[in-house]
């Protein structure tokens, strides 16, 4: 059964420094729950690289852009970030890409809009997509680095996604669905209303199957307590009836987790 596996702790907690990964071999899910500050915007352009075979962190070249809250993923082995936050709450517009052979940010055309909420970045069909918590009917994607973004008004539905095998997710309001194979629309795939109470936990997918990693339940009307989760919940989607079920626990994180990605090790 699957097992989560705590790394050395980041050199600088107090920083709540953005985590950046890429790939190497054998794929693992990395969540990295420690992108943005919750006590207030806190932007950062320090970027850490773990070394998995020395079992330490290191520097990397900083962004040329302090921000917090920001989307990031990875497109042919860079790093791309974009959007995001000033500590001042002030909307970032730039975006950077990162080539982790040359240690060098290198900056690509800016994001169109901007919004006061967090963003996200996702893969799709090899091009970067950016949405934003609240907004995700309009979809800002990275057509290439010399052309630029390209604004989108998609009409996905509201919730954290991933991407499994060329196959869009999404968990919105107790149900995922799917979208993908040729087909534009959306699918039901499986009902998540036991999870519907579960705010700020992330989507992933690892060997296939979707992830839900972590969040927070609560509070409510008849609750003011606030439960942080640190649970793992996996939805079979490559059978024809998928089905939940949950693997072990994080054992160092729980709570509200901004993002996940995949390590190769």
């Amino acid at each position: 059964m699957p097992r989560s596996r705590p790394i050395t702790p980041s050199p600088q907690p107090r920083a709540r420094l953005p985590l950046l990964a890429f790939s190497y071999t054998q794929p693992r899910a990395f969540p990295s729950p420690l992108t943005g500050d919750h006590g207030g915007t806190f932007a950062t352009d320090e970027v850490w690289c773990y070394d998995f075979v020395e079992r330490r962190w290191g520097p990397r070249a900083p962004m040329l852009v302090p921000r917090s809250m920001f989307a990031c993923c990875v497109l042919e082995g860079k790093i791309v970030v974009a959007g995001g936050f000033t500590t001042c709450r002030k909307s970032i517009s730039g975006a950077e890409v990162y080539d982790p052979e040359s240690d060098v940010w290198s900056s690509i055309p800016d994001l169109h809009r901007t919004h006061n909420s967090a963003c996200s970045g996702l893969v799709v069909k090899g091009k970067v997509h950016v949405l934003h918590k609240g907004l995700s009917t309009t979809v800002q994607v990275l057509e290439s680095v010399k052309l630029g973004w390209d604004v989108k008004e998609y009409g996905w539905p509201q919730g954290p996604m991933t991407v499994v095998e060329g196959v869009s997710y999404v968990s919105s309001h107790g149900v995922v669905y799917k979208q993908g194979g040729g087909d534009e629309t959306w699918k039901m795939v499986a009902s998540a209303s036991e999870f519907k109470p579960r705010i700020g936990m992330a989507m992933t997918s690892l060997s296939g199957e979707v992830l839900l990693v972590g969040g927070v339940i609560g509070p409510d009307r008849d609750n003011w307590d606030i439960k942080q989760m640190s649970e793992v919940d996996v939805l079979t989607v490559g059978s024809d009836r998928p089905v939940w079920s949950k693997v072990a626990p994080m054992t160092k994180c729980r709570g509200t987790v901004l993002g996940c990605t995949q390590l190769t090790m």
